[in-house]
């Protein structure tokens, strides 16, 4: 009994160890942030503020969960902050009184549909015209904020219902918001999805080589296709929470988003060359990037002074990544 009670231990030591691999480094800096933030302002370590950067980030770590899909396949996708614009008009058009009028539940599944089939159309410019996906995320980034822009000519819509804003506002228990809420329960479904899922763990296979992997009998470019169709689904879902947050929409949002989506993925220990990356990870880069930008704010740095700050994190963080590489 002991010995299977040993081995149980064991297993269930290396499922946790799976969902976090690689983030020992990314951890231990946030956890020095957070330390040198606390000794040098006085609100950091307040609940309120806490509070505050968890709000901050959800836009961010919903997109950040796609973008990881993305990036552990060996791809990358600039068009996710055009997407989330582009989900957001979309929503805003037909939900809005002056415009369809359909209700703002009609317009978040319409939101959803378009952001989906911009990703699946990405996907399909990389399997199918074999674009490289810069290139291929590129051009979606320029059709889809051109879209965002025509559709109510450059306008932004303001004003939703109460119990739309009230997702990103109204905290449950006293400390958990709707919006909260979801980004954590996806960070887990999709944890999960990696590591104990066949299709998860293909796509490892698939970031460690396409080749291989599709001699091995894994469908490579549906499930690339797949990919980057939930990476669209969710900068749209990004876009909906950043409407219910602003409690507007505008086809300029999510102006460079996608910088910072990619900078927390890689921060959390992915690879941009594919096949090393993890959901734990990601959540931990997206929290650095999130708490940095709080900090700087308490101490009242200058945004510009911030721009440089967070660029000097995502060159040490993909030379870190170039470094790791070339060791192994």
């Amino acid at each position: 009994m002991k010995a299977g009670t040993g081995a149980a231990q064991a297993a269930t030591g290396a499922k946790l160890s799976a969902l976090f691999a690689g983030t020992m480094g990314p951890l231990i800096g946030l956890v020095l942030l957070c330390l040198a933030l606390a000794l040098t302002t006085e609100t950091f370590l307040t609940v309120r503020n806490i509070l505050n950067v968890l709000d901050q980030v959800t836009v961010l770590g919903i997109m950040a969960i796609g973008m990881t899909l993305v990036i552990l396949i060996g791809g990358i996708d600039l068009s996710v902050g055009s997407v989330l614009a582009l989900a957001s008009m979309v929503m805003g058009y037909v939900a809005y009184p002056d415009y369809l009028n359909l209700g703002v539940p009609v317009g978040i599944a319409a939101a959803l549909i378009v952001a989906a089939l911009c990703g699946l159309v990405s996907g399909l410019l990389v399997t199918v015209t074999k674009l490289p996906p810069f290139i291929a995320t590129l051009a979606m980034m320029s059709v889809a904020r051109g879209l965002a822009n025509m559709i109510t000519d450059g306008s932004q819509i303001v004003g939703f219902p109460d119990w739309f804003t009230n997702l990103s506002i109204v905290r449950h228990f006293g400390f958990l918001s709707v919006t909260v809420g979801l980004m954590i329960v996806l960070a887990i479904v999709f944890a999960i999805f990696l590591n104990y899922r066949a299709t998860g763990r293909s796509l490892y296979a698939i970031g460690g080589s396409a080749e291989v992997a599709r001699l091995s009998g894994i469908p490579v470019k549906s499930l690339t296709n797949w990919v980057y169709a939930v990476c669209g689904l969710l900068a749209g879902l990004a876009g909906i929470v950043l409407a219910a947050r602003l409690d507007s929409v505008q086809p300029s949002s999510g102006v460079g988003y996608e910088l910072d989506t990619i900078a927390a993925v890689v921060i959390g220990g992915a690879s941009l060359s594919g096949g090393i990356g993890s959901i734990g990870g990601t959540a931990i880069g997206v929290l650095i990037i999130g708490v940095l930008r709080n900090g700087l704010n308490l101490l009242g740095v200058s945004p510009f002074v911030q721009q440089v700050v967070i660029g000097v994190v995502i060159a040490l963080a993909v030379a870190t990544d170039t470094w790791r590489r070339r060791r192994q």
